[in-house]
This record gives C-alpha cells, structure tokens and sequence, in this order.
C-alpha cells in the first residue's frame, strides 16, 4: 500500500498518509484543519505485508529474514544496507 506525503499550504504541516491507489487525496490539515493540503511529489513509499514472495522465495536454511543475519553491521552480501534491508532504515 503506497505511503504519501501532504504538506499544508496553509500552515506548513507536513504528514504521510497510507492510502490505496484508488482513495481520494486528503484535503483537511490535521494541525489547523484548513482545506489546504497539498500531495507532494516524492518517491512513493509502500509497506510489504503477509505472505509472499519477500518472504516465501528468498528463505535460507529455513530462516524467515535473511538480511539480519550473522553479519556484524556495515554492508550485507548484496552490497546495501543491512540496515535498511532489515526494513529498520528509512
């Protein structure tokens, strides 16, 4: 589900939003209640959730998330960041 960021035009408050694809954009600030948010334009967020290929076909030895495994920080095998492949980065 994609993740979107609003910014008040109004006030300046900025927020992200999970919506489907097909919701309506939100128009209402939370912080001053004006009808003036905006979309912004970004590179759209998504949250994987239940069962499936991230985590059915890249299993080792049974182990559900392979990312965090025995390294001891840094960089995992495929060059990125071990952090962020964990799903704990930003």
């Amino acid at each position: 589900m994609p993740i979107y960021e609003y910014r008040c035009e109004s006030c300046g408050h900025e927020l992200e939003a999970m919506q489907r694809m097909s919701d309506a954009a939100l128009t209402d600030c939370p912080a001053c209640g004006k009808p003036a948010l905006k979309k912004q334009v970004s590179a759209a967020g998504f949250r994987l959730s239940g069962g499936g290929w991230y985590e059915t076909d890249f299993k080792k030895d049974g182990k559900r998330n392979i990312a965090g495994g025995d390294s001891g920080g840094g960089e995992s095998k495929s060059g990125g960041c071990a952090t962020c492949a964990a799903g704990d980065g930003a």
